[in-house]
């Protein structure tokens, strides 16, 4: 199967990489390898570990970089990026890039279920094993339904939405994309469904939970900056707010030295910065990348680099 996705910010990431010949990268979620190839151009001698939870993914670079001895393919979840390179004798990389957030094989792909665009089975497992949509629609209580909704999808109309599912599963179970993206138009205001998609943020919202998407992103970059060596450097790129805002926070923190109060005439808490910011503020899609590929209006890309 053909993984095809349009890298964002694409020469942006891996400049801010500062990628050395020799080096040791991991790109934790590879995709279609559109930055893993870019990467892997730049290397002589050093060695690129491209990992994807996607079976899909997965089948699409393991054919792309077949003939490549810099390239390591890797299944599995990049939260877990320490243990699957301590399984190949890897403790130490020069960087790690992060493409945060589904992908557009995954949209496009209609029976992947992660598109109110297409009718097909309310899936969005990205591993393609677990939990699925529909099975998290028809039996987490309501109040559990109405925080994700709110929470992950910033749904101001939460609640009515949460409501309108639990009457729906009541009379039969909710199956297909089509019948959420029919019940959340009929439980938010008119106004609303005449603002885009109604259901775009339902369907953001039951994505993030179905495959973890906030806490696969706490442990990766938790993950990412152990493995780092100093002067290796970390980038991420996000789509929305909520991702955003963990990353930003994330490597404020790293950033951050003394603690003390601001009234203490000396530091008695002893920390040290940890890493530095390479860009103060997160770079952007410039606009012959917002006409050429629409998906990056939203894409903002932080980096840090490890002291």
């Amino acid at each position: 199967m053909d993984f095809s996705h349009k890298p964002v910010l694409l020469e942006e990431a891996i400049e801010g990489l500062a990628i050395k010949e020799n080096g040791i990268y991991v790109d934790g979620t590879a995709g279609g390898g559109g930055h893993s190839s870019e990467i892997l151009k730049r290397l002589r001698g050093g060695t690129l570990i491209s990992i994807d939870r996607d079976p899909d993914a997965i089948q699409t670079l393991t054919k792309r970089f077949a003939k490549n001895e810099n390239s390591i393919i890797v299944k599995g979840n990049y939260g877990d990026m320490r243990e699957l390179l301590a399984q190949r004798k890897l403790y130490r990389v020069d960087g790690v890039l992060l493409d945060i957030g589904v992908s557009s094989h995954q949209l496009d792909t209609a029976e992947r279920g992660f598109s109110f665009h297409e009718d097909a089975p309310l899936d969005m497992r990205m591993s393609q094993k677990g939990t699925t949509a529909a099975e998290l629609v028809n039996t987490l209580p309501y109040e559990e339904l109405r925080r994700i909704l709110f929470e992950y999808g910033e749904e101001k109309y939460a609640g009515s939405i949460a409501k309108g599912i639990i009457a729906a599963r009541e009379q039969k179970p909710l199956e297909t994309t089509f019948e959420l993206a029919e019940i959340v138009k009929a439980n938010v205001p008119q106004k609303v469904r005449r603002d885009g998609h109604p259901a775009r943020k339902t369907f953001q919202a039951i994505r993030i939970a179905v495959n973890d998407e906030l806490g696969e992103l706490s442990r990766g970059l938790e993950n990412a900056f152990e493995l780092l060596d100093s002067g290796g450097r970390l980038a991420v790129i996000t789509f929305h707010s909520l991702e955003d805002r963990i990353v930003k926070q994330q490597m404020a923190q790293w950033c951050r030295g003394c603690t003390c109060p601001k009234d203490f005439p000396v530091c008695v808490c002893g920390n040290t910065p940890k890493a530095k910011l390479v860009n103060k503020k997160p770079v952007c899609a410039n606009e012959t990348e917002l006409t050429e590929n629409p998906r990056a209006r939203s894409a903002k890309l932080r980096i840090c680099e490890k002291i």
